[in-house]
């Protein structure tokens, strides 16, 4: 059983909707022991958007990734834009040498090839996640375009 960092942005209702439907998922699939979602720690003893608040969550995350056997992205962006902060935890579990495994709902749109090519697995539907052995960690690539 794998301990999973769940990375994703939930800024509006569609977000918070799908990383809901994720944390569901994780919390359904049993071959994860545990997951973290960044979403659960408000890291409420600062006021929000002070340094102090920043600074204590950014350590909260980083250290949530450091204890995970693999991080779960969620990378449902418009366009070409995609979520900075989303971006650094794959860029940082990618060295760190961690598994990332991306999913991506939306049908439409490419992917940033610096999250397609390093992936461990690409995943089209949260069921797939509820589904995933992650004791196995079965590969697929990512197989549309790229920017």
């Amino acid at each position: 059983m794998k301990n999973v960092y769940l990375a994703g942005p939930f800024f509006d209702a569609e977000q918070i909707e799908r990383i809901e439907r994720m944390e569901q998922a994780l919390t359904n699939n049993p071959t994860v022991a545990s997951f973290f979602s960044p979403r659960s720690e408000t890291c409420a003893e600062f006021e929000m958007g002070t340094r102090e608040w920043a600074a204590a969550t950014f350590k909260v995350d980083r250290d949530h990734i450091n204890q995970a056997d693999v991080v779960v992205a969620v990378i449902d962006y418009v366009d070409d834009f995609v979520d900075p902060g989303t971006a650094w935890e794959i860029g940082y579990a990618n060295a760190n040498q961690k598994p990332v495994i991306l999913l991506k709902e939306k049908p439409n749109g490419s992917v940033n090839l610096m999250m397609a090519i390093p992936a461990h697995a690409v995943l089209l539907h949260v069921s797939d996640v509820a589904q995933y052995d992650f004791n196995e960690m079965p590969t697929s690539e990512w197989t549309g375009d790229m920017f």
